[in-house]
């Protein structure tokens, strides 16, 4: 997996004390589209039966992990490191935010850079002597009164982070329910049946403000973001008013 550069960052996960949490976190991973997984000196040994477990869909993660027994040769052909820790170190060091730090893991992997994160231990965290290798700190904004993530989550977070900088995400998207937007035709027609009724009504009163009521209607008609759908519903509607109005439609 090192005999050439890898196309993400790789993720090595230190001296992690649950196989349950090696199994979520290759999830994580495989959810953002990481696949370069490096396990240092786990607890309860390796293969693992629980992180298969917990890992789900992302077994393959699992079964092509490197695995090392110091972060010292895990991060060997690294050219770049960053260290996720939650806490002050006393250690000269670049301070990044996940986002930041995902930036920089591009621009450098597309420079034919090695690029790895640091993941500490569930209960503690890093060690000082493992920080120190890392060219920069990854610090998450959380409360200082509870800044423990589970390794999973701190996982999770910055392969989201990945695809943000290595995808265009858009802000917004909207589903279209086997429909589409109304064109200019359609809103046209339904806002004349709109003022039909409404004259019916006796809406547009007075006469001399008649115009600027009917422009306001448009106005509306126009901003709102109506689909044919849409349309359509507001014309049965207005049908439905007419023949209740006639007494053609009136229960018995």
């Amino acid at each position: 997996m090192t005999d050439t550069v890898p196309p993400s960052p790789a993720m090595i996960l230190v001296q992690p004390q649950m196989g349950e949490n090696i199994g979520a976190a290759a999830r994580a991973m495989w959810n953002f589209g990481l696949d370069r997984m490096r396990v240092v000196d786990p607890r309860d040994g390796w293969p693992n039966e629980r992180a298969v477990a917990l890992a789900s869909g992302a077994g393959r993660l699992l079964d092509e992990a490197a695995i090392y027994p110091t972060t010292a040769e895990a991060t060997a052909d690294i050219d770049y490191l960053f260290a996720t820790t939650a806490r002050q170190r006393g250690l000269t060091k670049p301070v990044v935010s996940p986002e930041r730090a995902m930036v920089m893991a591009r621009e450098m992997i597309a420079q034919g850079q090695r690029v790895g994160v640091l993941f500490g231990p569930e209960r503690a965290g890093l060690e000082n002597a493992d920080i120190a290798r890392a060219s920069a700190i990854v610090s998450v904004p959380v409360n200082p009164a509870f800044p423990s993530l589970n390794l999973a989550q701190c996982v999770l977070l910055l392969g989201y982070e990945w695809v943000r900088a290595t995808t265009e995400v858009p802000g917004e998207v909207m589903e279209m329910a086997k429909t589409r937007y109304a064109n200019g035709i359609e809103r046209e027609k339904l806002g004349d049946h709109v003022e039909d009724m409404l004259g019916q009504a006796g809406f547009f009163f007075p006469e001399d403000k008649a115009p600027h009521m009917k422009q306001s209607l448009r106005n509306m008609w126009g901003r709102l973001p109506l689909t044919l759908a849409d349309v359509q519903i507001l014309h049965g509607m207005l049908r439905q008013f007419a023949r209740w109005k006639d007494g053609t439609n009136r229960p018995s």
